[in-house]
């Protein structure tokens, strides 16, 4: 049990998959606290935040059971974004339990057009462009592309991205606008566009 402590997370995901419960008793110990305090940074609430917190874990044990985990990445970064997606589901719970019907003409904005979310065309363009920006990505240099895909794909503040990279919060931003710069340069260089008429 003891040597287990210095397992990789991937090894400990193996371990419990294979019915060993200890292992991943190792791995709530090693992310319980930085996982909650993700949460409860966007939440700001302790009770929203332990139940969300105890649906992540609860969901990735069930996934790892069932031999449904097969992250490439890393074990904490797939976590976050369980969180994540739990969060953003309570959030439109909560605001579908809010909503008030409104059937007045006058008042019905749901069915202005110019307040859409866009049509099936726009959203096709949009796809497009965000599987191109995900390609130029891939040509930024290394700790570039770490903060690209930390603050765009997981969702981390420039503080998180600054703790878990280990730079001061300044280089975090500097890096995000080199990158911005570059993949503007690597856009027009391959005549990609990157906006919506």
């Amino acid at each position: 049990m003891k040597s287990w402590i210095n397992k990789t997370d991937e090894a400990l995901v193996v371990l419990y998959a294979n019915g060993e419960n200890r292992a991943f008793n190792i791995l709530l110990n090693r992310y319980r606290d930085k996982l909650y305090s993700y949460i409860y940074y966007i939440v700001r609430n302790s009770e929203m935040a332990e139940d969300i917190f105890q649906e992540t874990f609860m969901k990735a044990i069930v996934t790892i059971r069932q031999g449904r985990y097969s992250d490439s990445g890393k074990f904490s970064a797939w976590l976050r974004r369980i969180a994540h997606n739990l969060i953003i589901d309570s959030y439109r719970q909560d605001k579908n339990e809010n909503l008030i019907s409104c059937d007045e003409p006058d008042i019905n904005i749901l069915n202005n057009a110019c307040l859409s979310e866009g049509t099936i065309e726009n959203s096709i363009v949009n796809h497009q462009i965000l599987s191109d920006v995900r390609k130029l990505v891939d040509f930024l240099p290394d700790e570039q592309r770490e903060v690209v895909k930390m603050r765009f794909y997981q969702d981390l503040s420039f503080k998180e991205i600054a703790e878990l990279t280990g730079v001061s919060i300044n280089t975090s931003l500097g890096r995000m606008r080199y990158a911005i710069m570059n993949l503007r340069r690597i856009a027009d260089k391959n005549g990609v566009v990157l906006t919506v008429d």
